[in-house]
């Protein structure tokens, strides 16, 4: 896909977010909108999946470490044809297979169940470690929070792939600067969050999380990248593409109301007309 079709693609997963935690009237809108460009790269671009065969041998693994933003994974697995994108409607409805949290045994597409932060990554690198015991090409990713890597089983995760050298295994840091209660830094800083990778022997990318043209070069340096697991650590802007929602951690975990719901869906429609006209430029 161009960089063009990438971003009218992540709209339409913005779009989804909101929708779904709109009509949830719960989850995490901030954090699902600040990784809406990744969750776009990986699933439309970088990862061999097949939505016709979610469970086939040789797909590519995805943990969504930070399993609260499930409405940006389940936005972009919607959009890449996994299940219906009226479905969204669901989220956390009593009876539907769209979860609070990613659960692997109700959703389709989703390959691991995740939600206590901090677990996922370990759940990955394991994925990593078993496809190099079974001699398989099959690549892991992870996403985890910036918040989230105030866990100690996250080094513990790290440590272990560095030491293994799973160059099979990408951990994306989202690193959108806010957390449930305000900055990461002022709640329990990990900066510097690259040298920290760096020392647990991780090749270490820092980009823009809203950069096709960067997301697109750091995954190609990832793949060319062996003996070492690969950081990318993204800096994004939490709330992305909703005027009221960036860089605001009080939308960590609440749904808009009405009137909210408009403004956000008016917002992105702004952004995918001037994204058309960039088209017919």
């Amino acid at each position: 896909m161009t960089n063009l079709e990438l971003q009218k693609t992540a709209n339409e997963v913005r779009k989804g977010i909101v929708t779904a935690v709109y009509n949830a009237k719960a989850g995490h809108p901030g954090g699902s909108l600040s990784a809406a460009d990744i969750f776009t790269y990986l699933y439309f671009e970088e990862m061999n999946i097949d939505p016709k065969d979610p469970k086939k041998a040789d797909r590519d693994r995805f943990v969504l470490s930070k399993g609260h933003t499930a409405p940006g994974l389940y936005s972009a697995l919607a959009n890449r044809g996994y299940f219906p994108v009226e479905d969204l409607k669901t989220l956390r409805h009593l009876g539907s297979y769209l979860q609070g949290h990613p659960c692997m045994q109700e959703t389709p597409g989703v390959d691991m169940s995740s939600g206590s932060l901090g677990q996922g990554i370990s759940a990955a690198v394991g994925m990593a470690l078993a496809a190099k015991l079974d001699n398989k090409d099959f690549r892991t990713y992870t996403l985890l929070g910036d918040g989230e890597i105030q866990e100690g089983q996250v080094w513990e995760a790290a440590m272990f792939a560095g030491a293994r050298k799973l160059d099979n295994l990408v951990v994306i840091v989202d690193n959108n600067g806010l957390q449930i209660d305000g900055k990461i830094e002022d709640v329990c800083s990990p900066y510097p969050i690259d040298k920290k990778f760096e020392a647990f022997n991780f090749h270490v990318i820092c980009i823009d999380a809203h950069d096709f043209d960067a997301i697109r070069a750091a995954f190609k340096e990832a793949r060319e990248t062996k003996g070492q697991p690969t950081a990318i650590i993204v800096k994004s802007v939490k709330g992305k593409g909703v005027s009221y929602m960036e860089n605001n951690a009080g939308w960590h975990g609440k749904a808009p109301n009405d009137e909210e719901y408009a403004t956000a869906m008016a917002d992105l429609d702004k952004i995918g007309a001037e994204l058309e006209k960039a088209g017919e430029a």
